[in-house]
């Protein structure tokens, strides 16, 4: 391998190094929360938009605002108003009959941590709570209709008929505006996490009424739980006609400086999480408007649709449709709803990032394997190899150049010794022993070059899914999404003391058993690999291993399980190939030549070979 192909693979590993060390040594900052002189007090929330002209869908507008832009609303009162239950096979929770909103809603199958007895994950909470996150429904007034005439944030709804919310039984409010005009809201809820929400509006008036229905998510503050990891999106996520948007927190448009978007056919808005989600999807095929937005004094964070306005002649009604997907972002459930249920793009709201051509199909595959199988870890093996497989092609080629670059190092060390310091020379003869002997030093990196991607690919693949979460293996690995929660500090588990707590300095020096295994399976990697020339790069090469041994072991289980058993596969491959070949490596020392080969295999590149003895090799 020349200098030039070796510093190419050095800079990558230094590269590579280099982000590590910068991740460890300065971690994302923790996210700031607001300060509380500016917090949502309860009952604090925004008001509905107006409607706009009829027939056009323009963006929201609302009494005391700048134009499109929402006013804070007269505070509601406190929160005591009856409730509908909500019971799902995947949820929990109820809505407040005050405003119809749906603002407490849990997570039956996932908890917060592996420890029994946790709870389980709370996704909306309610005005009050500490992180207040609902969804609001109703109609916007047009010309002539007062904001008291519609239902609004604080309008006390009654339940028609009696029983919670389930999959079986929607329920229905209503509420009179005591001026001819009825409002009704149908709420219905799948086995999984979509909601609909049918309104309705009949005038029963001599005079015509314009509204617009709207739909509103409103979240008070920067989640406290937020990762502000780079290679992970938190905060809102539109599609707007097959265009993917996602604006986090600290980007959000201040409130009447942001701009509404008019979306022609198909789209939704809303807030992402690492693993949850909550979405507005209005009606496929309708226009609508949408807008995002951050109200900075209060603190409130709002994505809002619209749908067009309607102008409702006496004895008429009118209806509009908007889903609610409110829930956690599981691959299977969500890419249902873009193939049956019409959800334009939603597989999308899952952060694949920019190797999406890699992580889709990788994540794909993961999932089919695991669903074959079982258990997320066998699975991360079971790709492993058929990704080694794949590449197996181009491997072989890399593998006995590799072979015949390390019987060629004896050679190489002379040419060294002979140039001395003259590095052109020494260039030189390298370059014409490589072509006397019909080595490419190139077809070496290449397979290296291709892991890169594909490394990154499923560590995005690992942190960003929630299949991943909570994932068990075998044994103490029962999170493959969570760094090996082994330690040297007490033995691997064998003494009685706790080890150290993740992410602490403690735990980076005392490695756990995964981390270990990683560093030894690099290590035997690399002793069939040629040895650099210069001894700087040497030392380097030879530290390598040990290095990431202590760098990664604060990585997901997954990914470093996914390293090993390429490390191991990867060496087997290579052993048997240099075998193949005639070769036979020797892990703990140089490699041992034994000539296997036939006359009539090769018989010219073997008279070249140099004689071991007279070479030195052992």
């Amino acid at each position: 391998m020349d200098d030039q192909n070796k510093n190419l693979i050095l800079a990558t590993a230094l590269s590579f190094l280099v982000i590590l060390v910068w991740f460890v040594l300065f971690p994302p900052a923790e996210p700031e929360s607001a300060d509380p002189a500016t917090q949502i007090t309860e009952g604090d929330t925004l008001t509905a938009p107006t409607a706009a002209t009829p027939g056009v869908a323009s963006a929201p507008a609302v009494t005391g605002g700048t134009g499109d832009t929402p006013a804070p609303e007269t505070a509601p009162k406190p929160t005591d108003a009856p409730r509908v239950a909500i019971d799902t096979p995947s949820v929990k929770g109820s809505i407040s009959l005050q405003g119809g909103r749906i603002d407490d809603l849990s997570l039956k199958n996932y908890h917060e941590t592996i420890e029994p007895g946790s709870d389980i994950v709370s996704l909306l909470a309610p005005i009050g709570d500490i992180n207040p996150y609902y969804a609001l429904f109703g109609w916007a007034p047009g010309q002539g209709l007062a904001q008291d005439k519609v239902p609004g944030a604080n309008t006390l709804w009654t339940q028609e008929g009696t029983g919670p919310l389930t999959p079986d039984t929607p329920i229905m409010l209503a509420w009179d505006n005591s001026e001819g005009l009825t409002f009704r809201r149908q709420i219905s809820v799948d086995v999984d996490f979509m909601f609909s929400v049918t309104q309705s509006v009949e005038n029963t008036s001599d005079a015509p009424a314009t509204l617009a229905p709207y739909g509103i998510l409103a979240r008070h503050g920067i989640p406290p739980d937020i990762k502000n990891f780079f290679i992970l999106h938190e905060g809102a996520i539109q599609m707007v006609d097959g265009q993917l948007t996602e604006t986090d927190y600290d980007d959000f448009e201040s409130a009447g400086e942001h701009k509404t978007i008019a979306v022609e056919a198909n789209g939704w808005t809303g807030f992402t999480d690492h693993f949850w989600m909550a979405t507005l999807i209005p009606q496929p095929g309708a226009p609508f408007t949408l807008s995002t937005f951050q109200d900075s004094r209060r603190g409130i964070y709002q994505t809002t649709v619209k749908q067009p306005t309607v102008t409702l002649a006496p004895g008429a009604t009118a209806t509009a449709d908007t889903r609610l997907f409110a829930g956690a972002k599981e691959w299977d459930t969500i890419r249902a709803y873009e193939n049956d249920d019409n959800v334009e793009g939603f597989l999308d709201s899952i952060d694949w990032g920019w190797f999406f051509f890699l992580t889709k199909p990788i994540f794909a595959v993961l999932h089919y394997l695991n669903q074959l199988i079982g258990n997320m870890g066998w699975s991360i093996i079971a790709l492993t190899l058929l990704i080694k497989a794949v590449l197996l092609p181009l491997a072989y080629k890399s593998y006995v150049s590799m072979a015949r670059m390390k019987e060629l190092q004896p050679e190489m060390e002379k040419i060294k010794e002979r140039s001395g310091d003259d590095k052109q020379a020494m260039q030189k003869a390298v370059m014409e022993l490589y072509k006397k002997e019909k080595v490419n030093p190139a077809s070496g990196c290449l397979p290296i070059l291709l892991q890169i991607p594909i490394f990154f690919s499923l560590y995005k693949v690992i942190f960003v899914t929630l299949e991943l979460r909570h994932a068990p293996w075998i044994g103490w690995i029962q999170d493959l999404s969570a760094p090996d929660p082994s330690s040297l500090f007490n033995l691997w588990g064998l003494f009685p003391w706790a080890a150290p707590e993740p992410g602490s300095i403690l735990a980076l020096i005392f490695i756990g058993i995964m981390p270990l295994l990683l560093g030894i399976s690099m290590w035997l990697q690399q002793k069939l690999n040629p040895s650099p020339t210069d001894p700087t790069q040497k030392m380097i090469f030879a530290w390598m291993p040990w290095v990431f041994m202590f760098m990664l072991g604060s990585f997901a289980s997954g990914l470093v399980l996914y390293w090993i058993a390429n490390n191991t596969i990867t060496f087997m491959q290579q052993y048997a190939i240099m075998r193949s070949q005639g070769y036979k490596p020797d892990v703990f020392g140089n490699i041992k030549e034994s000539f296997r080969k036939s006359a009539a295999h090769e018989p010219k590149a073997d008279a070249k070979k140099p004689d071991s003895k007279k070479t030195g090799d052992k």
